[in-house]
């Protein structure tokens, strides 16, 4: 392969993983099939209060366009933190351990969950380019405890990383919750994935008191060329013994109509953990990625009483330089005149205890 296309691939492979973009290389995965709903027409799903996602046109002019200006990340960018997480956290409490991009594990009521979880050294349908980590997950794999659940948002490849869910069903065999049609992306590549999906406005009993929602969000799905919106993404609400935790993985902010539906159905919320990240340039992202003002504005819409950030730090997937979405969220916070420690921008590694 001469250099010359190794990169143009190389581009086009960052662009599919984190973006959503589709890859150029055609996708083995089975898709959904099941009922029309208000949300699917039979083929494709679609937010009924969201916009398309941009054509390849669109893709080739940001990537290539003269106009681009790309702040390059450092190669490596060590976050200071690492967390040895106890094995299990009883009683009314929630621990949220940062694992980095949009990984999380919550530990409560006994239960040990994780979300997203991307532990590959890339979010990409090929293991040689594609967005790679700039530093390590804030949990090492050995050290996980055991895990019980795994939510699943949606298909991207910073978020559905068939590797490190073949790995937890290997050690741990957890369930994996996960919207329409993206387990049969899990099953098709590793039947041991015990995948079990969901609607919109479906509720899941996870045990020992918990529970989760999936909601709609401002977004959309696809891992190849030909399956655009042929799996479902989602939201959750998490319901905890220390409140309700609405996780947002990824989603435009739009009119802010979706996060003001969360708190009027499932309100109040104890805690909304939001992506600040992936957000330039604006005229290509801003349907499917929030900035960190619009960040600020989701909070306020969705009435969380605090507020974590993730989707920033780890995998370089837009324009904006690797600090300034933290920066952006300060800011945003000051202009709005909130404190700055009801929403905060942790690095990989970092605790909280509610």
């Amino acid at each position: 392969m001469n250099i010359i296309r190794r990169r143009v691939l190389g581009l086009l492979a960052g662009a599919a993983a984190a973006l959503g973009v589709p890859s150029l290389w055609m996708s083995r995965m089975k898709t959904y099939d099941g009922p029309v709903s208000d949300h699917f027409d039979g083929l494709h799903f679609f937010d009924p209060d969201g916009v398309p996602p941009k054509n390849p046109l669109d893709i080739l002019r940001w990537q290539f366009g003269r106009d681009r200006q790309r702040h390059e990340w450092p190669e490596w960018a060590p976050s200071p933190y690492s967390d040895t997480p106890p094995q299990r956290v009883t009683g009314d409490k929630v621990r949220l351990s940062f694992v980095g991009h949009v990984s999380w594990l919550i530990q409560t009521s006994g239960l040990n969950i994780l979300v997203d979880p991307v532990w590959s050294m890339r979010a990409s349908p090929v293991a040689w380019a594609g967005p790679k980590r700039r530093n390590d997950p804030g949990i090492a794999f050995e050290a996980l405890p055991p895990i019980d659940i795994v939510l699943v948002s949606h298909g991207h490849y910073d978020h559905l990383d068939i590797a490190t869910l073949s790995r937890l069903a290997a050690k741990f065999s957890p369930r994996v919750i996960t919207p329409l049609g993206n387990d049969a992306t899990m099953r098709s590549a590793d039947d041991a994935i015990k995948a079990e999906a969901f609607d919109w406005h479906d509720r899941g009993d996870l045990g020992n008191g918990v529970a989760v929602t999936l909601v709609p969000t401002r977004h959309w799905s696809a891992r190849g060329l030909f399956d655009r919106n042929k799996t479902l993404w989602a939201s959750f609400v998490v319901e905890t013994p220390a409140g309700k935790i609405y996780i947002v993985c990824d989603s435009g902010y739009g009119d802010g109509k979706h996060f003001r539906r969360v708190a009027q159905a499932h309100g109040p919320l104890r805690l909304a953990i939001l992506p600040i990240g992936a957000y330039e340039p604006r005229w290509f992202m801003q349907d499917q990625h929030m900035n960190p003002s619009d960040a600020v504005n989701a909070l306020a819409d969705c009435g969380a009483e605090q507020a974590l950030a993730h989707h920033h730090r780890t995998f370089q997937l837009t324009d904006e330089a690797i600090d300034a979405p933290a920066i952006a969220l300060a800011a945003a916070l000051d202009d709005a005149r909130i404190p700055r420690d009801k929403f905060v921008a942790l690095q990989p590694g970092q605790v909280v205890e509610i």
